[in-house]
C-alpha cells in the first residue's frame, strides 16, 4: 500500500479526496494535514511516500510547505489546483519550481461527467510519483561556461526542448539565463490537460521572454518561446512556421517531445539544437537521433541532476546525445551554439528572419551534414 499524506484545508475536499483514495485499494491514508505548516510536521514524522498538496491554504500555502519539505524531509509532491485559470495554475508551476514533481486539477463533484477521468488521473499520478527518489533541494549553481566544439559555435537557428517530471523548474531557470537568444526556442513539456496557458504565462514572468502557447501557422521569431498546446503534437516547417499535428500519440505522448525533434530534423537539420530533459520513459529518444542523424546539435541533462532520468537516459542508449551537461552548463552552451544576428556596416543587429535558417552567418547555404555531429 502506498502511503499519501493530504493536504487540504477544505474539509469537504479533503474527505471527497481521502475516500477516493481509499475506494481505489491502492493507498492508506496518512494525516491528513489541513494546512501547510501541518504537512511539514506530519511529513516529517510520518514519512509518507507521496504528498497531495492544495496550493492555497492559511499560515503556510503550498508553495511554502513544498519548499520547507523539500528542504527538510525530501518527499514526492503532486500539487493539486482548484482552478484551471492561467493566474491560478501559475502558482502550481511556482510549486514545481520549489521541488513538486506534477499538478494537476482536483476532481470536481461526483455528478459531474468528468470526475471520474479526473480521480483515475489523480490515481494513476500519486502511483507514479510514489516511486520517484527525490533529493533535497540544490543550492543555486552559477553558471559554467563549458567548451563548445568549433564546428557547433554559431550553427544553430532553432532550439527544440523536451521534458516530463522535474522539468518545468528546469526550464524556466534556463530560459531565464537565455533572454534576448536571436533564435526561437520550441518547448514540448508533458503536463496534465489545462494546465498550458498557465505554464507559459508563468515561463513568460519568470524568464522575462514571451512565451506563448504555440498557434497553428505562427511564424517563429528569434527570441520568443512556442509551448506545445494541449492534445496536439509540435512541429515546425522549413519556411519557419509552427505546424500542430493531431496524429496519433508517440510514445503515448501528444504532445510528444520525438514528434517535434523529428519535425526539426527535417525543416532545420543541422541548424536545430534538441535538448532532452528530466522524465519518466523514452518520449523524445527516437527524435532525438533522427536530428543527430540530420547533423543537429543533441544535448541531454546529465542524470545526477535528473529528477527521473528515464527520458535522457533512452536517447544516450539509442546513441543519440551527443552532450551531456548538468543545468549550470545548458544556457551558455546553447548561446554559444546560435547564430548571431548579422550586423549592419555601422554595427548595428539586422533582425533575422527565421525563414534564413538554410543559410550560414555570411549569407552562404548551409552545407550542414555530418560535419556537424561530434564523436562519442
Amino acid at each position: 500500500m502506498i502511503r499519501v499524506l493530504v493536504v487540504e484545508d477544505s474539509a469537504v475536499q479533503r474527505e471527497l479526496l481521502c475516500a477516493r483514495l481509499k475506494e481505489s485499494g491502492l493507498f492508506t491514508i496518512v494525516g491528513p494535514a489541513q494546512d501547510g505548516e501541518e504537512a511539514v510536521v506530519l511529513t516529517a514524522r510520518l514519512r509518507p511516500d507521496v504528498i497531495l498538496m492544495d496550493c492555497h491554504m492559511p499560515r503556510l500555502d503550498g508553495i511554502g510547505a513544498t519548499r520547507e519539505i523539500m528542504d527538510r524531509t525530501p518527499t514526492p509532491i503532486v500539487i493539486a489546483s482548484a482552478s484551471l485559470l492561467p493566474n491560478e495554475t501559475e502558482l502550481s508551476f511556482r510549486a514545481l519550481s520549489a521541488g513538486a514533481l506534477a499538478a494537476l486539477y482536483k476532481p470536481i463533484a461526483i455528478n459531474h461527467p468528468q470526475h471520474e477521468q479526473m480521480v483515475d488521473e489523480l490515481i494513476r499520478t500519486l502511483r507514479q510519483m510514489s516511486e520517484v527518489r527525490v533529493m533535497r533541494r540544490p543550492l543555486q549553481i552559477p553558471p559554467v561556461v563549458p567548451r563548445v566544439p568549433q564546428r557547433e559555435v554559431n550553427s544553430v537557428r532553432l532550439v527544440a526542448i523536451g521534458g516530463s517530471t522535474g522539468a518545468p523548474g528546469l526550464i524556466g531557470n534556463l530560459l531565464a539565463r537565455l533572454a534576448g537568444l536571436p533564435a526561437p526556442i520550441l518547448i514540448v513539456q508533458h503536463l496534465s490537460e489545462g494546465f498550458v496557458a498557465g505554464f507559459a504565462e508563468w515561463l513568460s514572468r519568470y524568464s522575462h521572454m514571451p512565451v506563448e502557447v504555440a498557434a497553428h501557422r505562427r511564424q517563429v521569431e528569434p527570441g520568443h518561446v512556442y509551448v506545445a498546446p494541449d492534445g496536439q503534437h509540435l512541429g515546425i516547417t522549413n519556411a519557419g512556421q509552427i505546424a500542430l499535428s493531431g496524429a496519433p500519440p508517440d510514445a503515448g505522448f501528444r504532445p510528444s517531445a520525438s514528434f517535434l525533434f523529428h519535425s526539426v530534423a527535417t525543416a532545420y537539420g543541422s541548424s536545430a539544437l534538441g535538448l532532452i530533459l528530466t522524465g519518466m520513459g523514452r518520449d523524445g529518444a527516437d527524435g532525438m537521433l533522427a536530428l543527430r542523424n540530420a547533423g543537429g546539435v543533441t544535448v541531454a541533462q546529465d542524470e545526477a541532476s535528473c529528477v527521473v532520468p528515464g527520458m535522457p537516459n533512452e536517447a544516450r542508449r539509442l546513441g543519440a546525445v551527443q552532450h551531456v551537461l548538468p543545468p549550470s552548463e545548458m544556457a551558455a552552451y546553447i548561446a554559444q551554439c546560435v547564430v548571431p544576428p548579422p550586423k549592419t556596416a555601422n554595427g548595428q543587429e539586422i533582425a533575422c528572419d527565421p525563414r534564413s535558417h538554410r543559410l550560414d552567418c555570411r549569407g552562404q547555404p548551409d552545407a550542414g551534414g555530418a560535419d556537424h555531429v561530434s564523436a562519442d
